[in-house]
């Protein structure tokens, strides 16, 4: 019998959340979550009781980041300024990464994003990551250490400025 859908959102939902809030950030990742776990929803009784669930899962919301990006890239946004992207005090917004954070994360290429995502936040080994972006397992190897140097670069050790 498989596991009820309901205990599959209840844990692997934060990892996901988190994929998707390093990969586009807090104001789209809620969208791309919900997105995501109804694709699944649809899919959960044609999964092989073998499979990895949460690879699964990282995989559908890669795609679903996707969509996002994409659309985002297509939608003009008219605007007299140019808003501030930081929380209003620069305090976490969900509790594990800081709105400086999401910044820095946000000026890394889309690829080196995912990988760092996939890797260091959802906790996939790189061959899961490779499978999911595309490549070799050493190629996101090479884009998440790269995405993990320019994240140095940019973001302050400890967090703060």
């Amino acid at each position: 019998m498989p596991t009820p859908f309901e205990v599959i959102v209840a844990r692997h939902g934060p990892t996901v959340l988190r994929v998707c809030r390093a990969v586009l950030g807090p104001v789209d990742a809620d969208d791309a979550w919900s997105e995501t776990f109804l694709a699944a929803l649809r899919a959960y009784p044609d999964l092989r009781p073998d499979s990895n669930v949460e690879a699964w899962l990282v995989t559908i919301a890669h795609r679903k980041a996707l969509d996002q990006v994409r659309a985002t890239a297509r939608r003009p946004v008219p605007t007299d300024e140019v808003p501030d992207r930081r929380a209003h005090d620069g305090a976490a917004v969900d509790g594990d990464l800081s709105a400086e954070l999401f910044e820095a994360l946000g000026a890394l290429p889309l690829r080196q994003r995912q990988c760092v995502a996939y890797h260091h936040v959802a906790g996939l080994p790189y061959a899961e990551v490779a499978e999911i972006v595309g490549g070799t397992a050493a190629a996101a190897r090479r884009a998440a250490a790269d995405g993990i140097a320019g994240l140095r670069k940019t973001f302050p050790q400890g967090g703060t400025r």
